[in-house]
């Protein structure tokens, strides 16, 4: 058996697992089953979540629940059940990602609803925060030991994945080189630099 064929074997085992899994609904949270989509309405907010073709979604005795038509939705079958879940956490608790700015001279303010960034380059760059999304800055006394740390972002929101776009849209904005590691980093992945050259 190919390493292709176990690894889709793998997945659509796991996601039909995770879809099959019934989600209790927390008190002060009111969910509603609407065509073609979920809706959660919490303390933090409201969000809606699609239903694909071939899913259905059931809403009974503060349980909502998942099915599919046949196997061949197991995979939307279990991406259905994550992204509801991922709204009532949304809601309730809400998601945070961090990034650190690694690098001498690099600095990010946040002022409003926009980053400024210095990240070495000739100019400034301005990054405005979608409407949902809220950012914090600070040095953390505990990552000092990062060489060329210079501070955290803190990224919070309701919508797990639109804060993930916009943790994806600031790495971009200078990618860490792999010998120093400089750049904006998430906090929560290790990275294994490559040894300098050395002149003979």
């Amino acid at each position: 058996m190919s390493l292709f064929v176990i690894t889709y074997l793998t997945s659509w085992i796991s996601m039909s697992r995770i879809g099959k899994k019934i989600i209790t609904v927390p008190k002060g949270v009111d969910v509603k089953v609407n065509a073609g989509e979920v809706e959660v309405k919490g303390p933090k907010g409201v969000l809606r979540s699609p239903i694909p073709t071939g899913i259905s979604a059931t809403l009974e005795d503060g349980t909502l629940s998942f099915t599919r038509e046949n196997d061949d939705q197991a995979a939307f079958h279990g991406l259905a059940r994550a992204l509801a879940n991922n709204s009532i956490v949304g809601v309730t608790e809400g998601f945070k990602r961090e990034m650190d700015v690694v690098g001498v001279g690099y600095k990010a303010d946040v002022k409003g609803r926009t980053i400024e960034f210095s990240l070495g380059y000739s100019h400034p760059i301005r990054y405005d925060l979608p409407e949902g999304i809220d950012a914090k800055a600070e040095r953390v006394a505990t990552k000092a030991t990062i060489t060329q740390y210079q501070l955290t972002l803190t990224l919070t929101g309701i919508d797990k994945q639109k804060l993930g776009q916009v943790a994806a849209e600031l790495n971009r904005l200078r990618k860490p080189d792999a010998y120093k590691g400089k750049g904006i980093r998430y906090a929560d992945r290790t990275y294994k630099l490559k040894p300098g050259k050395t002149g003979k």
